[in-house]
């Protein structure tokens, strides 16, 4: 019997690996042997490794560990078809496949060709159940097999599952002999060519690969493996820490007959027991006092060991665990919506990850290639990491736990073509969202979760909110973003719902604006890409990147000043989180910081790291945006902060705003031409206009971005192009005009000219440098009284 608040799919979730948190290493079975290694087409410094024995032998599930198991990994049997055959019991298969790596990779031994039709793929291998496992029930598990699957053991038939990116587990018990046992999987996998009228969730795995959708990864891909279990026993626990009172709520999933049984979860710091509870089959509480809070700066982990009892207190089941203490919300800082992290404003810097391998393509040739990329994230100065249209194996989110990065965790996508699913795609699509969510509660790395990207497989607005909704009421613990990419691409446009507003810009950066219930965040950005000949591989020998850059020098000071831009956005805007475009190249998209290989890191990493952490302190520090008054019906001028510029003063001169050295010697002219009349906002009258002293009438207002003097014409782009709301200065002091109708733009003076600018670059009037000093007034007494 399961017991859940929720419903879930029959099947258990995806199992890890690595050290049971409060015991030794969990050991894994002697090597299997491997097919060889077809040449693949750029090589990690992993490939070699990866098939030195049993592939990915770590134990496969962190969060939730027994110290018995065995790794199925290795060589299996195959058969590939273009049809729907039976199940090939009993039969030696032509083929030879290292699982888990899909059969268009060169690990797999394999590696035949993306647009291959043989949808239909048929692995077998016979194993032996341990001995030791006598009087225990055996759990087989898929961590993930695209798309769709049925397994035969001895003969019969034990289940099916679909699905390319959820795991999947059956209770095997009744069909084993006690001798050498024979397994059979079908998977059809039909990628993106829709046959037999399917539209799975693909991502970006398409049959015809190049540019932004890359080669498909079929059947098999993440560990096969065997587990004993008793008959009544855990079969998966939700954590979910509360920081308000210092306590771990939980909640204890089980299968067999419990009658009479309970549960004792106790939480441990190292092997020191900090807090203990005993509860039954709903949520209860465990205390954690003092609780050390996990963040990107202080990823501390506790474990947690949570035994299953009978009714006469006896064990009858134990797994290890781990947890991390943090919370993510939303809250106002300063008037603005931004996300909090333990209570706290952190902005979000991270990197699209989209999870490809040139040898592996969705699998990585080991554990430590897994960790790597994570581990590059820390290395450039990075405290989050969008994880694409992609679900990796649990060992990827115990890197991340351990590492200290926060995950955004995308529901993969339909095609991106133009093609609305059925009902039955769109259940399928939901089913599949719902689990992903389940499968992933404990993790503290993951504080979001994207459901739709850039209107691939949208079929009508109501669904984006609806679904959008519908991850949100499953864990409300976490950020939900019905939408990443709205403003692009085949979006039906903004869901209005969720946590987050979410916009791709290319190169950028840009933002929306933040609201009463939605922070403002930009989902993609950069594409900055630079050729490294010999560190290159696409599928149809085309390469791309949203903007070149001739060498390391100039890549790395291009991404810098982007950096800039967004910290300005983050100041100016609301800005609270920016995705970079991306982690590595992946075939023929060339703008990661790393090659495929991940052999070269293309920018200066020191420069990358500085950049991206004096962005991250930045928002810790934020200073106050809050309104500033000014004295109505009074002349003032207005005069530069900028170092070294502090004697100019803003004065308009035939139309035009400029900034000019005043002083006391200064004409008549000019003196009256640097000062305005403080008026009541024309658009609101809780900001400002600034009506020309020698010009009454003529008004200091934007047009095209371009600062100058205009009459007022009565019509409501004027006046609004005419109404600056003060803000307390951008530096921290001093006076910052923001314009009423481009929130998060400001009056700002470069090279002499007075601009329009919101600082995120692009133009050289809108360049980051020196853009909150240039955005920064002092209200000083009138030069023409």
């Amino acid at each position: 019997m399961r017991h859940r608040v929720h419903p879930r799919p029959p099947w258990i979730r995806s199992l890890l690996a690595l050290t049971t948190l409060v015991g030794g290493l969990l050991v894994a079975p002697p090597a299997a042997q491997a097919v060889p290694a077809k040449p693949a087409p750029l090589t990690t410094p992993w490939t070699a490794q990866a098939l030195a024995g049993t592939p990915l032998p770590e134990y496969p599930r962190p969060q939730m560990t027994r110290p018995d198991w065995q790794n199925l990994n290795g060589e299996w049997q195959l058969r590939q078809s273009a049809t729907d055959d039976p199940p090939p019991i009993g039969t030696t298969l032509p083929e030879r496949i290292n699982v888990p790596f899909p059969v268009e990779s060169a690990l797999s031994g394999v590696r035949r060709s993306p647009g291959d039709d043989r949808s239909w793929l048929y692995y077998r291998r016979l194993f032996t159940v341990p001995a030791g496992w006598a009087g225990r029930q055996v759990q087989l598990h898929f961590g993930a097999v695209d798309w769709q699957t049925t397994v035969w053991v001895n003969g019969v038939q034990v289940g099916g599952h679909t699905g390319g990116y959820d795991a999947f587990t059956f209770d095997i018990t009744a069909r084993l002999n006690g001798g050498s046992n024979e397994l059979v999987v079908k998977v059809f996998d039909p990628s993106d060519s829709r046959q037999n009228g399917t539209l799975p969730a693909i991502g970006k795995q398409t049959r015809t690969p190049g540019g932004i959708f890359y080669t498909p990864s079929s059947g098999i891909w993440q560990t096969v493996w065997l587990e004993p279990t008793p008959a009544a026993s855990i079969s998966s626990v939700d954590l979910y820490p509360s920081l308000a009172d210092n306590r771990l709520r939980v909640r204890v999933f089980t299968r067999g007959n419990l009658s009479g049984h309970s549960v004792l979860a106790e939480a441990l710091d190292g092997t020191t027991v900090v807090g203990s509870a005993t509860g039954g089959f709903t949520e209860f509480s465990v205390p954690v006092p003092n609780a050390r809070r996990w963040s990107p700066d202080d990823p501390f982990l506790y474990h947690l060991r949570v035994t299953l009892r009978g009714s006469g207190g006896a064990t009858v089941d134990r797994t290890a665990h781990y947890f991390g203490m943090r919370e993510i919300t939303t809250g106002l800082v300063n008037g603005v919506l931004r996300p909090k992290l333990n209570g706290q404003f952190v902005f979000q810097v991270g990197t699209l990850d989209q999870g490809y391998w040139p040898d592996g393509i969705y699998t990585a040739p080991t554990d430590a290639a897994l960790a790597f990329d994570l581990q590059k994230h820390k290395d450039l100065g990075f405290n989050m990491v969008r994880k694409h249209i992609k679900v990796e194996p649990q060992r990827w989110f115990y890197h991340a736990d351990r590492l200290g990065l926060l995950v955004w965790q995308d529901i993969p996508s339909l095609t991106a073509q133009d093609i609305n699913p059925n009902d039955a795609q769109q259940a399928q699509f939901e089913a599949e969202a719902r689990e992903i969510v389940d499968e992933h509660r404990s993790s503290p790395a993951v504080v979001a979760y994207t459901v739709y990207n850039e209107g691939w497989g949208e079929r009508a607005l109501a669904d984006t909110r609806r679904v959008g909704q519908a991850v949100k009421d499953r864990d409300p613990t976490r950020l939900v973003n019905p939408h990443s990419g709205y403003n692009c691409c085949q979006s039906l446009g903004n869901p209005g719902n969720g946590d987050i507003d979410d916009w791709h810009v290319y190169v950028g950066p840009d933002s929306p604006q933040p609201s009463s219930s939605r922070i403002a965040v930009l989902g993609e950005f950069g594409g900055l890409g630079l050729r490294t000949p010999g560190h290159e591989y696409s599928p149809n020998g085309n390469f791309l990147a949203y903007e070149w850059q001739p060498d390391s020098t100039s890549l790395t000071n291009r991404y810098v000043g982007l950096v800039q831009g967004s910290r300005n956005l983050m100041i100016g805007r609301g800005l609270s989180a920016s995705v970079y475009t991306e982690i590595t190249d992946v075939e023929g998209e060339l703008n990661g910081f790393l090659t495929y290989d991940r052999q070269i890191v293309k920018m200066d990493q020191a420069r990358v790291r500085q950049a991206n952490q004096e962005l991250i302190a930045a928002s810790k520090a934020i200073g106050t945006s809050t309104p500033v008054a000014l004295p109505v019906g009074q002349r003032r001028s207005l005069r530069v902060t900028t170092p070294g510029h502090t004697d100019r003063y803003l004065r308009h001169r035939d139309s035009l705003a400029y900034t000019e050295v005043v002083t006391a010697a200064s004409p008549a002219l000019l003196k009256a031409d640097a000062t305005y009349t403080i008026r009541a906002g024309l658009a609101d009258s809780s900001c400002y206009s600034f009506e020309s002293v020698n010009y009454p009438g003529q008004y200091l207002r934007h047009a095209y971005s371009r600062v100058r003097n205009s009459p007022d014409d009565g019509t409501a782009l004027m006046r609004a192009d005419a109404t600056w709301c003060a803000r307390t200065g951008l530096t921290g002091s001093g006076v910052s005009l923001e314009s009423y109708n481009f929130r998060g733009s400001y009056l700002r003076h470069y090279d002499s000219e007075v601009w329009l600018s919101n600082g995120a670059g692009g133009t050289a009037w809108n360049t980051p440098t020196l853009w909150a000093a240039d955005s920064t007034w002092t209200v000083a007494q009138p030069w023409a009284p």
